[in-house]
């Protein structure tokens, strides 16, 4: 046997890599797995008794299985909801998306325009304002509904469109949520060059600023929208008028009636469940409408 075939025999062989190196044990899996399913049934379980329970009357109501239908009277409600005080749900609807979209867009803008500003400038009282700020938004909102009823009944504008759009405008939280992110994602070298070439601040901020932040933008605007969306105690101190009432305040308006009314031709019970499933509708095409902008921002940062 020559030198070189001892060598070749006992050379070790090289140790293979265990198949499932990397995955998570079988007790650790099962485990996320049912939390995963508890937690998917808890988030969609209200919305599918909203579904099941807007198909039905008040009767029906009470006495089928709250989880699953029973008599189908979905189109019985609508027609109520959308007959009642000639299509004043109609109305409801329009001051809801006025408020909601209008507000949160303008405050979008106003949140990007501040963080820019609180991000990349320094100036005196700098570190006061980022304080201010961070302080402002942990003040819980309803608390500030009573002063800002007394502001703007001084300035007589309460019962107005205004008196619901302009406090949303300015939220504190959506300004630190931009300065945060125009501090990660903004390089002070390029808004430099920007200047060296002879832009001005308001041309860097919408050529430059504003289009590298699609996904904040998107995110401000989502968190605004719902909170605005689904606001109560700003409408219901603010606005006597149910011309001007958001569908939220309205909705509880017809609650109240459905528990103090009796031989009323109209099911204010039903109605209100079956509003409730059509008002969670557009906060569904806002977020299906948005989802491309984080689908956008994921990939970005992957690439970086």
């Amino acid at each position: 046997m020559s030198a070189t075939t001892a060598v070749h025999e006992v050379r070790p062989r090289p140790k293979r890599e265990p198949a499932d190196r990397g995955r998570l044990p079988r007790s650790t899996r099962i485990v996320i797995t049912v939390g995963l399913v508890i937690f998917l049934i808890y988030s969609v379980g209200p919305v599918w008794w909203l579904i099941v329970n807007a198909t039905k009357n008040s009767r029906d109501l009470i006495l089928s299985n709250g989880l699953w239908f029973s008599n189908v009277n979905l189109f019985d409600n609508l027609a109520q909801i959308f007959s009642y005080q000639d299509g004043i749900f109609i109305r409801w609807i329009a001051n809801s998306l006025l408020y909601a979209g209008v507000g949160a867009g303008a405050g979008t803008l106003i949140a990007l325009m501040a963080g820019y500003g609180l991000a990349r400038f320094r100036f005196r009282g700098r570190s006061v304002g980022i304080a201010l700020v961070v302080g402002s938004f942990l003040v819980p909102y309803s608390m500030l509904t009573l002063p800002l009823y007394l502001l703007f009944s001084r300035m007589g504008l309460t019962n107005t469109v205004w008196a619901v759009l302009l406090p949303t405008f300015i939220n504190p939280f959506s300004v630190y949520l931009a300065k945060v992110y125009i501090e990660s994602s903004i390089p002070p070298e390029l808004l430099e060059a920007a200047r060296l070439d002879g832009a001005g601040e308001v041309r860097i901020f919408f050529g430059i600023v504003a289009r590298m932040l699609p996904t904040p933008a998107a995110t401000i605007f989502l968190l605004a929208f719902v909170a605005s969306w689904n606001g109560f105690f700003l409408p219901i101190t603010m606005l006597q008028d149910s011309e001007n009432w958001t569908m939220t305040l309205g909705l509880y308006n017809w609650l109240r009636q459905s528990q103090v009314s009796t031989g009323s031709t109209f099911d204010f019970t039903s109605i209100v469940v079956t509003a409730s499933l059509l008002s969670v509708i557009p906060l569904a095409v806002i977020m299906l409408l948005l989802q491309r902008f984080w689908r956008t921002g994921v990939s970005l940062g992957a690439l970086k």
